[in-house]
């Protein structure tokens, strides 16, 4: 009997223990889990909160619209519209890609080429990389696939800005294009830390206007925070930040003008640049032969891009801006104008021209053996004299002609707002020794002065800066930096804001000096070289005939007939006009078109013809006192 209680008591006494040790364990883990319940709480919550809103909301960025681009007449040159599109996302498909082809293809239409695009990107794309399938759904196939969507998880049917040019090839070197956005323009994106602002964007501007204006044309992408299932099915939108569009670019180019110059060039290789002095804005950029931007936009085929890059005339470089040339007898009013400022010729001073300069024993004879007697500076370039000017040459001297030169604009970077531009070469004796690494080739010869004066030898300069000097000189010397884009307009408050309105620098120049070079210019549209392109004109203009060699004749006598057509001489002629109050300037070059007075004149001519209308002249005679231009007797010349 007493060793049964003694027991039992044992056991009360051990289930006590276990009754203790199993409520302390079991608080200890209550307490635990408190704790736990605590940190997760308190101590992480921001941090768990917003891990948790990322799997409940996705935030989806919102591209904005792309700013337009207008003429200077408000005449549209580049715009948007919206497309449908489909893309895929291989992580969240239920099936093989070539099922959901075959299946999706009995709603949509799936071209081969579609198929075989597709199947390209999404090799090289990642598992939750959205890759294009199909652009540029109508209405109705829109509406099918939507009514159907629920049947392709992984699909996603959005709408997008498109871009478009719809004036084709016009002006197509001026406004550029815009493309996918590339590993290298994320890079670039990246590093300028702008990355942000084109997530959601699949384009951007490659070349010209919509390269150059990139940013302000982009905008700002905005954000919407949607609320998404666990497969990524949106479910209600929780907030968002709209997207502030890009601003609208007006061009200073008019379109009208710029489709009649490039009329002009049609079957022909050159450029063309019209600038208005007074402001710098460019009025026609044309180079021949052009290109469809809107075949860049979602990419070009190989064939089209085949065809442009393989083309001899090569239609995708930039001629005005990239070219550059020797300008031949277009220079020689800059030279003379040199030569007055710098006092080294007066306009009076006469020379004898026998139809040659000699200098060391050579002798530099002028073009088509012409000989003109005794010649003073208006007579010599009013008939174009290469005498004159290579005996002008050596008096100046090429670095002095280097310095002057380069306050119009020659060899140098012009300024204006497009990407690419090249400086090209104002020769001078420290270019040469930089350009050249021998001793006996940086050493600068007397004769090279020569051909210089003449705008030949070692000068070569872009069109574009030929035109801008025209332009300088035609506005006494102000240099009104050249520009596309005149006005830029705020999406938001649609103020308008101009770009250029100061002068970048003003040449210090005799109006004596001006006015010699002036009335021989305009001369040379009355009884000189260009004389019979522009008789009967109801405008007086100024300008200067030229005709540069492509290679160096070797003492032959020119034959165009007997040389390759790439060969010949390219024909040049710079201009301005009204005289008395100018309104436009320009240069042109027609590449191997020969004499610049019988090929380049005449489409001078025109254009001045089209840009100076009786209308405009006559609401600049009130302010000027203008009268039509009568045409005088034609003076015998080359």
């Amino acid at each position: 009997m007493f060793e049964f209680k003694k027991t039992t008591h044992h056991l009360k006494r051990r289930m006590l223990i276990r009754v203790v040790v199993a409520g302390v364990f079991a608080a200890l883990c209550f307490a635990g889990l408190a704790g736990r319940l605590w940190y997760l709480q308190v101590v992480r919550y921001e941090g768990l909160a917003a891990r948790a809103d990322r799997n409940r909301i996705a935030v989806v960025p919102i591209p904005p619209r792309r700013g337009e681009i207008v003429d200077r007449n408000g005449v549209v040159l580049a715009r948007n519209y919206r497309d449908y599109t489909l893309s895929v996302t291989r992580a969240y498909l239920e099936q093989s890609a070539d099922e959901l082809l075959d299946e999706l293809g009995q709603l949509v239409y799936l071209s081969p080429n579609d198929r075989k695009r597709f199947n390209q990107s999404l090799n090289q794309s990642g598992r939750y990389t959205s890759v294009l399938l199909r652009n540029n759904l109508n209405d109705t196939e829109a509406s099918w696939f939507a009514a159907h969507a629920y049947k392709f998880p992984g699909v996603e049917l959005s709408a997008r800005w498109v871009r478009e040019y719809p004036e084709g090839e016009a002006a197509a070197h001026v406004l550029g294009y815009v493309g996918r956005i590339s590993e290298s323009d994320l890079e670039t994106l990246e590093k300028e830390g702008r990355t942000g602002n084109y997530r959601g964007s699949n384009i951007i501007g490659k070349k010209g206007i919509e390269k150059t204006w990139e940013e302000t044309l982009h905008g700002r992408t905005g954000i919407e925070e949607v609320e998404v299932t666990a497969t990524g099915r949106p479910v209600r939108t929780l907030s968002r930040v709209d997207p502030i569009p890009g601003s609208d670019l007006v061009l200073s180019i008019d379109i009208g003008l710029q489709k009649a110059a490039e009329a002009e060039f049609v079957g022909q290789r050159g450029a063309l640049v019209a600038i208005e002095p007074a402001t710098g804005e460019v009025l026609a950029f044309v180079s021949a032969p052009s290109f469809d931007p809107n075949l860049f936009i979602d990419g070009i085929d190989v064939e089209n891009w085949r065809k442009l890059n393989e083309s001899p005339d090569h239609p995708l470089i930039n001629r005005p801006l990239y070219g550059t040339y020797p300008i031949g007898s277009t220079y020689k009013p800059f030279v003379a104008l040199a030569a007055l400022e710098l006092g080294k010729r007066s306009a009076t001073e006469r020379i004898s021209d026998p139809g040659y300069f000699e200098l060391g024993g050579q002798r530099f004879r002028n073009a088509g053996g012409a000989a003109y007697g005794s010649t003073d500076m208006h007579r010599a370039i009013v008939v174009s004299s290469d005498t004159y000017f290579y005996s002008l040459g050596p008096e100046i001297g090429v670095d002095a002609l280097h310095d002057f030169s380069k306050q119009f604009g020659f060899g140098q970077i012009t300024g204006i707002d497009l990407d690419g531009e090249r400086r090209g070469v104002l020769p001078s004796q420290e270019w040469k020794r930089k350009a050249y690494k021998k001793p006996e080739q940086q050493r600068w010869y007397a004769g090279e002065t020569v051909s210089v004066a003449v705008g030949q030898g070692y000068n070569s300069f872009t069109l574009l800066q030929l035109a801008q000097a025209t332009s300088v000189l035609a506005n006494n010397g102000v240099y009104m930096t050249p520009h596309l884009v005149s006005q830029i307009e705020n999406p938001q408050t649609s103020l308008m804001e101009r770009t250029v309105t100061e002068p970048a620098h003003v040449i210090d120049l005799k109006p004596e000096n001006l006015e010699v070079i002036r009335n021989a210019m305009a001369d040379v549209l009355r009884k000189g070289t260009a004389r019979r392109a522009f008789a009967g004109a109801g405008y007086q203009a100024a300008g200067k005939t030229g005709t540069a060699q492509v290679y160096s004749l070797r003492g032959s006598k020119y034959k165009a007939s007997e040389v390759d057509e790439r060969l010949r001489d390219h024909a040049l002629f710079m201009a301005y006009a009204p005289v008395e109050h100018p309104q436009i300037a320009l240069a042109l070059i027609v590449e191997n078109g020969g004499w610049g007075a019988t090929v380049a004149a005449p489409v001078a001519r025109r254009i001045f013809d089209y840009w100076l209308t009786p209308e405009r002249l006559a609401k600049l005679a009130p302010a000027t006192g203008l009268a039509p231009a009568t045409p005088t007797e034609p003076e015998a010349s080359q």
